[in-house]
């Protein structure tokens, strides 16, 4: 069985990010994918320094890279901090690239936001797509840029938008399809 390991680049109460995160689970479960859903808040992490390395590399960095490594697919749901990537999820990418063995190496990657405007993240997810790419992982094609937020989920958190869900759905069949376990 597949495993898939889905987080959101945003820890914050509401977030539409961590919306996106268990809707995009769910959807893997009912494609036969077994889910790892986690908080970047748990893993928690200085700012990246290679001062600290390599004898104060955090425990929590390791533990983060190891999951990486245990699970086929993940997926990665952004906001978009003024046209970029969250400082949160660029430090955890900045220490995990760190990690030996190489944790981005066998995993398919999906990535998407939900932001308040109209254009879903797709500056933060061009910029996620171009770091993910340049350290060697496989990203699928199928980018989840979604928006408004309010029209992309209801007061209950539940999905309302059909385009939306049919995006999810395509970047599933991609995941499973190009995933190294296959289904």
């Amino acid at each position: 069985m597949l495993k898939a390991l889905t987080l959101s680049g945003s820890i914050r109460k509401g977030s539409e990010n961590v919306k996106l995160q268990r809707e995009v689970g769910a959807r893997l479960e009912a494609a036969g994918v077994s889910v790892n859903a986690i908080s970047l808040s748990d893993y928690d992490m200085p700012i990246f320094n290679e001062d600290l390395e390599p004898d104060h590399v955090p425990k929590a960095a390791e533990k983060l890279a190891e999951l990486l490594r245990s699970h086929d697919i993940v997926f990665i749901a952004t906001p978009e901090y003024n046209g970029g990537l969250p400082p949160l999820l660029v430090n955890a990418i900045a220490w995990l690239s760190r990690q030996k063995p190489f944790p981005f190496r066998n995993a398919v990657f999906g990535i998407g936001g939900v932001s308040s405007g109209k254009y879903g993240t797709i500056w933060a997810q061009s910029h996620l797509r171009d770091s993910l790419s340049k350290i060697g992982t496989l990203v699928v094609p199928t980018l989840l840029g979604l928006g408004p937020a309010s029209e992309v989920f209801d007061s209950e958190d539940k999905l309302i938008d059909e385009g939306a869900g049919k995006k999810i759905d395509q970047m599933i069949n991609q995941l499973t399809h190009f995933s190294r376990g296959g289904i």
